[in-house]
């Protein structure tokens, strides 16, 4: 191995890379997250579920050029299981790549091009916890993040009010499986906020026999006073209904594993947001105050079991913001109205 030759090149690089950095800003990122919950039924443990970890990585930012590198690390207790051959379970650490994308930008005067190609993510709803119908499963439920990974390279063109993406994602090394999305993002002088998106597993069908499930969603959010913010999400997911041979060898599942041929499902939720002005008493004690109503039809069947589900689920959320911490609390609907559950999560940010 040419050594002289290996330094040589890592000489280059850095430089290149120094000179690069000097045409724009890098930060370093960071975190640490806490999150526990607790459902009123669930009496066999303290808590139903516990986890503690840690966001750090370096984000660049220039007029032509953006790039994110985050790194996602939980300790073993919330990490790795692995089985060996005698089945002895080990926990190990687990660092995960949550994100890292690069971001190519053209500015002109009366519009904007983007193309960016990575691993990243979509928090679409804004809710607290539901929504994002156009990525998310039904049977997920989220906590305080809504957010979807792409495996993708993405276009965007934002003029005026504008803002539209047009994506082409992966769901495996070698893009067999996947799909398109589009949206449509509008933000308007006057605060409302709209968002339209449609996505489609058109990359299924190429190589494989797949049924195409098709996404509508659809987000308002309008402000009518300085500290009240109303906001929902419609969502149309069906499946279409012609016959394919599942049993062939090329045969893929659908995304979602309770979609059947034929089926439809419509869910929205709505809600609504306090935050209150800096100058009022109330901010000392929060930041903003939620309450969201969701109805998923056929909720039972979507989650395959014999347990009673309500269509319908709620929750109420509080936030404080406090230096560079930042503390959410909320209560929630399990599987049906009466079943209460608690969710406290705690943000720490480094950078």
């Amino acid at each position: 191995m040419n050594f002289k030759k290996i330094a040589s090149a890592l000489l280059v690089a850095g430089m290149a890379t120094a000179a690069f950095a000097a045409d724009g800003e890098f930060s370093l990122k960071g975190n640490v997250q806490t999150q526990a919950t607790r459902m009123l039924a669930d009496d066999s443990s303290n808590l139903s579920s516990l986890w503690i970890r840690a966001n750090i990585g370096g984000q660049y930012k220039s007029e032509n050029f953006d790039a994110l590198v985050m790194l996602r690390i939980f300790a073993p207790q919330f990490g790795n299981k692995i089985k060996d051959g005698d089945g002895k379970t080990t926990s190990y650490d687990k660092i995960l790549a949550d994100l890292y994308w690069a971001n190519y930008k053209w500015n002109f005067e009366t519009y904007k091009l983007n193309l960016k190609i990575g691993h990243w993510k979509t928090d679409w709803s804004q809710s607290t916890h539901f929504g994002t119908y156009i990525d998310k499963d039904l049977t997920a439920r989220g906590l305080w993040m809504r957010d979807y990974s792409h495996n993708a390279i993405e276009f965007g063109w934002q003029t005026g009010y504008s803002n539209f993406t047009a994506m082409l994602a992966t769901r495996d090394n070698r893009a067999n499986t996947g799909y398109i999305r589009l949206e449509e993002d509008l933000k308007f002088d006057f605060p409302l906020e709209a968002k339209l998106a449609y996505r489609v597993n058109s990359v299924d069908v190429v190589q494989n026999t797949a049924h195409l499930t098709h996404r509508i969603a659809t987000y308002l959010s309008y402000k009518p006073l300085d500290f009240l913010r109303v906001y929902g999400e419609y969502g149309y997911i069906v499946t279409s209904d012609e016959y394919i041979n599942e049993k062939v060898d090329n045969y893929v599942a659908t995304e979602s594993k309770y979609m059947k041929s034929g089926d439809a499902y419509h869910p929205f939720y709505l809600g609504a947001e306090y935050t209150p002005n800096k100058d009022c008493f109330m901010s000392i004690l929060m930041s903003s105050l939620y309450v969201e109503w969701e109805h998923i039809n056929d909720r039972q069947k979507i989650h395959n079991t014999q347990k009673d589900m309500d269509n319908w689920a709620w929750t109420a959320a509080w936030a404080k913001k406090i230096a560079n911490s930042k503390l959410q609390f909320s209560v929630y609907s399990g599987n049906e109205i009466s079943d209460v559950g608690f969710a406290f999560r705690l943000t720490s940010t480094i950078k």
